[in-house]
């Protein structure tokens, strides 16, 4: 029970952050801004080493939001550099996070053959 707390609280740490970036900066924040900025914010925190710690603390809190995503990018272009050099850096990171897109596809493609949208 404890481990579903820790994960609602830094999920939703994310997601209350996302939502004010939006709602309080006078600049025309979007979406998509908020998408970049957490997808580049993980791969940067887990250059520094910050990013283990908030998913060992937090779990799926935090390796599910897009900032986990990042977090694998880094990861993996890391793993990537040290065993194949510059072009496994380039390599890594797709190789790490390749599973989560392919799986993103599949059933984005399985849900719009059943579902039509209402329009």
């Amino acid at each position: 029970m404890v481990v579903l707390l820790k994960a609602f609280i830094i999920g939703g740490i994310l997601c209350a952050v996302g939502q004010l970036l939006m709602d309080l900066t006078p600049f025309n924040v979007t979406p998509g801004h908020i998408l970049v900025g957490y997808v580049t914010g993980g791969a940067v925190l887990s250059a520094l080493g910050l990013y283990q710690p908030l998913i060992t603390w937090g779990g799926l809190g935090a390796t599910v939001p897009l900032s986990g995503f990042g977090h694998s990018l880094a990861q993996g272009a890391i793993e990537g550099a040290k065993n194949k050099g510059v072009l496994g850096a380039l390599g890594g990171g797709l190789e790490a996070t390749s599973i989560g897109v392919a799986a993103a596809v599949v059933f984005g493609l399985v849900v719009a053959t059943f579902f039509r949208p209402k329009g």
